[in-house]
Formats: C-alpha cells, sequence, structure tokens
C-alpha cells in the first residue's frame, strides 16, 4: 500500500482553521465549549479545550525547544545541520513535531535554542512559521536562539539547564506564567494544554511528563517514582539491578493515576520524557539563586529542586513516544511510519495536523513500479522500480531497474538542472538495490550499485572519504557525497 503525504503550511491550515466559514456559528461552539470544557476534561483526557486554562496558553506559556548539543549519536546527519535539522517522514525535519504540537496546544510564542550547524535550521522555520505565527492582535513567533559568547559568559552551552540560563534575561522579559521545555529530538503527538492545566491545578513549581515503560527499556532513561497524585517522591538516572527494582512504581498508584491493571502490569516503570512545565518565577529562582552551577535539568536541577521542597509532580503520559537521538532509532522510528493500517504514529490526523514548510512542489510522478508499504514525498520522479517498506523523501529521482526496500531516502534540496552525461546526476541510477540504508540528501548514486551492508557489519565502520558510513547495521550514505557506479557497500 502506497500512502503519499503532504506537508502542511501554517499560512495554509491554522490561519484558515481559526478563521472558519462562519464567525457566528464560531461563537456559539466556543460559548458552548467553555461551559463543557473543564467536564471534557476530566471525562476524556485526551481531548482538551485551550478554555481549560484560567489563563490562555498563548497568552501565557512560553515555549522553549531544545535543540541539543553536536548530535554526535545521529552523526552523519548532523554533519551538515543541527539536529533538529534532520529531515523526517518525507516531508517534515524533527523540530516540525514540537513546533507543531505547540501550535496545536495554542501555544504561539517559541524559541528553538541551539548551538551547532544552524543555518539549515534557520532558514527552515524562517520559511516555514515566521511569517504565520505573529500579526497586529497575535504576538506570536518562532525564533532561533543560538549560543553566543557574552563578557557574563565566556562559555558556549553546557547543558540544557544552562542553556536556559544564558537566555533567562530575555526569558524574564516576556510576560507568561509558565515556561514549556521540550526536546527537538523526539517524535510524538502531545496536547500541552491539560499538561500545563495539571501543572496549575496541583500549584506544582516543577512538573515532568512521565512515559510509563517496560523493565528492558527502563534502564535507559532518567526514572521517577511517584506517590498516588502524581508527586515525585524519587528520581534515578538509568539505575541497573536492585537500583532498578527499587525504581518500580505501585501497581496501585498507577491505576490511580489512570493506568489499567494490564498496563501498569507490562509498564510498571516512569521514564523522564525530557518535557517539563516551570512556573517562571522558580524556573528563574532555581537557575540564578539556587542552583547557578547547574547545568542539566534531568541529572541536576529537577532533583535538587524536589530535596530544597519545590513542589515537583509528573504527567502521565501514555501516547506514542520515540527518542530518536541515535541513528537505529531514528532509522526505525521513520520506517514504522509505513505501517498499514496503523502506525505507531501517523502524520494524518485531521484534529493535530503536523505542520511544515510550503514548498510548491509538483505531485510525486511514479511511472511503471511496484510500490507497497512505502511513503512517498512531494516533487519525486520514481521510474520502473520496486520500492517496499521505505520513505523517499523531496524531490526523490530513482531511475529505471532499482530495487528500494526498508531504506530511508531523503531526496534533494534541488533539481539537478546543470548535469552532464559525464556526471553522476543528483539521485539514484539505474539497476540500483539499496536496503538497510539511509540515503542523506543530494547524494549521486551511479548505476549498478549495491548498498545493503552485504557483510553484516555491526559496528561502527567509519569510511567518510569515500560518502558512506555503517553505524549500528545501517549503511548511512553522506550527504552531498558521490558513489561511483558499480560500487558494492
Amino acid at each position: 500500500m502506497m500512502a503519499m503525504t503532504v506537508g502542511t503550511s501554517p499560512l495554509a491550515s491554522v490561519s484558515g482553521l481559526r478563521r472558519g466559514k462562519a464567525e457566528g456559528a464560531g461563537r456559539v461552539r466556543a460559548a458552548r465549549r467553555g461551559l463543557r470544557s473543564l467536564t471534557r476534561a476530566v471525562v476524556n483526557p485526551d481531548v482538551v479545550d485551550p478554555l481549560c486554562l484560567t489563563s490562555p496558553a498563548k497568552e501565557s506559556v512560553l515555549g522553549v525547544i531544545l535543540g541539543g548539543g553536536a548530535g554526535s549519536r545521529l552523526y552523519p546527519l548532523t554533519k551538515k545541520r543541527a539536529k533538529p535539522a534532520v529531515p523526517l517522514g518525507a516531508n517534515y525535519r524533527l523540530i516540525d513535531i514540537p513546533v507543531s504540537n505547540c501550535i496545536n496546544s495554542d501555544i504561539n510564542k517559541i524559541y528553538v535554542l541551539t548551538q551547532f550547524n544552524s543555518a539549515s535550521l534557520n532558514r527552515h522555520l524562517s520559511r516555514a512559521y515566521s511569517q504565520n505565527m505573529g500579526s497586529m492582535r497575535n504576538e506570536g513567533f518562532v525564533e532561533v536562539l543560538a549560543a553566543q559568547q557574552s563578557p557574563n559568559n565566556p562559555n558556549w552551552f553546557q547543558g540544557t539547564a544552562d542553556a536556559i540560563r544564558q537566555y533567562l534575561w530575555l526569558i524574564k522579559d516576556i510576560d507568561v506564567q509558565d515556561i514549556l521545555i521540550l526536546a527537538g529530538d523526539h517524535l510524538y503527538r502531545q496536547d500541552y494544554g491539560q499538561f500545563i492545566l495539571q501543572h496549575r491545578q496541583s500549584d506544582a513549581d516543577i512538573t515532568v511528563s512521565a512515559l510509563p515503560c517496560n523493565e528492558t527499556d527502563a534502564s535507559s532513561f532518567g526514572l521517577m517514582k511517584i506517590d498516588g497524585k502524581g508527586k515525585i517522591l524519587e528520581f534515578a538516572e538509568k539505575p541497573k539491578g536492585d537500583a532498578l527494582e527499587a525504581m518500580r512504581a505501585d501497581d496501585q498508584t498507577l491505576r490511580t493515576m489512570g493506568m489499567s491493571k494490564e498496563d501498569a502490569k507490562e509498564t510498571p516503570f516512569l521514564a523522564s520524557m525530557g518535557i517539563y512545565v516551570f512556573k517562571r518565577e522558580a524556573l528563574v529562582e532555581l537557575l540564578e539563586s539556587r542552583f547557578p552551577d547547574a547545568d542539566d535539568f534531568g541529572g541536576e536541577v529537577i532533583p535538587q529542586a524536589k530535596e530544597a521542597g519545590y513542589n515537583v509532580q509528573s504527567f502521565l503520559f501514555q501516547g506514542y513516544w520515540a527518542d530518536i537521538g541515535t541513528i537505529r532509532a531514528f532509522y526505525d522510528a521513520n520506517l514504522s511510519l509505513t505501517i498499514q493500517p496503523n502506525p505507531p504514529f501517523s502524520f494524518y490526523d485531521k484534529d493535530a495536523s503536523i505542520y511544515t514548510q510550503a514548498r510548491y512542489l509538483p505531485p510525486s510522478k511514479v511511472q511503471s513500479c511496484k510500490v507497497s508499504q512505502a511513503i512517498i514525498g512531494d516533487g519525486c520522479v520514481i521510474k520502473d522500480c520496486v520500492v517496499h517498506h521505505s520513505v523517499i523523501g523531496l524531490r526523490s529521482v530513482i531511475d529505471s531497474g532499482c530495487e528500494i526496500r526498508d531504506a530511508l531516502v531523503m531526496g534533494a534540496d534541488l533539481y539537478d538542472r546543470d548535469a552532464t552525461p559525464s556526471s553522476v546526476p543528483l539521485g539514484i541510477g539505474k539497476n540500483c538495490k539499496i536496503q538497510n540504508a539511509i540515503i542523506d540528501k543530494n547524494a549521486r548514486i551511479g548505476p549498478n550499485c549495491s548498498i545493503t551492508n552485504k557483510d553484516n557489519i555491526d559496528e561502527d565502520m567509519t569510511t567518510e572519504s569515500k560518502g558512506y558510513i555503517i553505524r549500528g547495521g545501517i549503511v548511512v550514505v553522506l550527504k552531498d557525497a558521490t558513489i561511483p557506479a558499480g560500487t558494492v557497500i
């Protein structure tokens, strides 16, 4: 089964959605929602209305997305771009996930903090969101804040908390009640409205979004134990053995928090998702006065805040969530999008769209191909080939006789108008076999190549001079690389 994805621009979707077809009918519906909103939030926690919040999110919440460090675990995809700018799901980039979640949660004041290779991230955010978030009556924005040296601080970002600290002077100038801190390399869909509502109802200084997980996965995360009201009692960073067992949550506590008996038994550990809500005053106090030398939220600031008597609460998230910070995790998450009929994450949700840059590309052209369980982005040209269980990105050109299986092909930034008969054109040449591979953008793969990791190499293999490396068993062809005709990998 083939699914064609189409990226949505906030200009077309958000503004149009808000205008509606009949303003009078819209006001009536809004009034009705206002009467029902608190009841809906209790009866169905998946349905959140911004009117549940005493102060609307767009007026009282600032979103801060942490772009992460150098992205060494995602290298070489981060060699020429910041981690949040890495392409995702044929048409999108990683940064589109948290930004779209914010937009869908009525949060329209958003900063993105980064310090490595931020040019492409800047360009994408500017084209996708900057012209659509603000107006005379709407003070919304999406802005990149890059690490910078100053007379008061000659250092780059030292960690998640230090990154926020270096821009506290700017955050303090924005009149908001809460600061929502997000990561830029996670794949999930969440309405932050319910998260913020619980944070305010519990009068928390800090609320941590918690993901139930099983024993196998638990040791890879920072874990927490909670009481029956969601207050965090204890933290442990990637515990093993007896320390891990000590973090097992009580079955009754999990059921009190809304989990089913079966889920509480299968996923009895609570992992931090790296998503936090702070009262603005608490955040400023913690970073400036209480713990001015702490660099990290998860390992330092939040555990120390709990010990210092701050009200630190948890919010139970029970949807799909994936940390895609490694090559293997990134590869698996992308290919999972092709699962039919119910992928773990889907871009086809009319109630919570994922937005991206509007590129105005033509429809993809698929000629005499056998395509199954695949996602194909905009503007592709695919001729007489087999594509199975793969994601094919924007402007991909795949010539005849090719076999693409279990692969992520990211496509190209431009069409190749200057190709000559003697050069290797952008895209994948005739009679190539691509499997267990990621082909980064603007790669040129000559005809009759086989890129399959034929020797089943599991350990990392660095061969950048040849235009590719192998990480976690996945062959990654570098951005802008040229693979000569007849190459076998």
